[in-house]
């Protein structure tokens, strides 16, 4: 079975901007996007992007945060990343059982974190 090329419809860009301090450390992080549902930039504390590179079967990525993001916030940030690839990868490869098993993990890493307000029951 031969798999067609689909032709390009569409480009859009994504832009992130980080400012560094005097020793390279992030102070602010902007991005906008073509397709944004907002006009300008946003302001984030954090990022994590990642790529995957098909033709050397290698994940890249880059991890930034602000100076002034808490421990609390990056524990949040931690949890909400996690619990969305568990839904990506359910997604992307239909793994039911395999991605549970990561909101398991999750939940544990959320109760760990001390993310769940005290109502939270598990």
């Amino acid at each position: 079975m031969t798999i067609e090329k689909k032709q390009v419809s569409k480009t859009s860009q994504i832009r992130i901007d980080v400012h560094l301090d005097n020793e390279n450390l992030p102070i602010n992080i902007e991005w906008d996007a073509d397709d944004a549902d907002f006009d300008g930039k946003e302001s984030a504390k954090g990022m994590m992007l990642s790529i995957f590179d098909g033709l050397q079967q290698n994940a890249m990525r880059i991890d930034l945060w602000t100076q002034d993001m808490n421990v609390e916030e990056m524990n949040l940030f931690m949890f909400q990343t996690l619990a969305t690839m568990a839904d990506t990868f359910e997604r992307a490869t239909g793994n039911k059982e395999l991605s549970d098993e990561m909101r398991d993990f999750v939940h544990h890493f959320g109760h760990k974190a001390n993310v769940f307000g005290p109502d939270h029951q598990h």
